[in-house]
């Protein structure tokens, strides 16, 4: 009986891990409100420059195209962070609403970062975000645009 109970149990816990069970709220559809609130939260991760938080936001298998990076699943959002991070010193990021459908949420941004020889940056860009029905972004495309500034021009300080 107890060796059933086990088996019963194991059987149980390998269904639930295998059911992707995890919800980010807001989730799909969108409205106008909704989707804001999803590029703020978004916003607020990325400022946090927390690799692990920034990747909770993704399913496990999201797609990435960041720049000409091809990026796929958590651990190589956390590993590709990670390295940004450390070579975009202050860095700092502001996203607006652009657009939204259904499950879909394009935004623009821009931020400044400062590299280890110094020099200031401001970045440019575009995402296309696409949701999964639990509010896990699934798939991500940045275009992004590099500009060097001066300290003076800074916007973010």
């Amino acid at each position: 009986m107890r060796k059933n109970i086990l088996i019963l149990i194991t059987l149980m816990t390998l269904t639930m891990q295998s059911q992707n069970t995890e919800i980010k709220h807001p989730v799909p559809p969108f409205t106008e409100e909704t989707a804001k609130q999803k590029i703020q939260m978004a916003e607020d991760a990325w400022n946090s420059k927390d690799p692990q938080r920034v990747s909770m936001a993704y399913t496990p298998d999201s797609e990435w195209r960041n720049r000409d990076l091809f990026i796929n699943g958590r651990e190589e959002i956390v590993a590709f962070l990670t390295q940004k991070w450390e070579k975009e010193r202050h860095y700092r990021l502001k996203k607006e609403y652009w657009a939204h459908s259904e499950n879909r949420i394009a935004v623009r941004f821009e931020y400044e970062y400062q590299d280890a020889n110094g020099q200031w940056w401001r970045a440019y860009g575009n995402e296309n975000w696409e949701f999964d029905k639990n509010g896990l972004m699934a798939k991500r495309y940045a275009s992004i645009n590099d500009v060097a500034i001066k300290d003076t021009e800074r916007k973010f300080k």
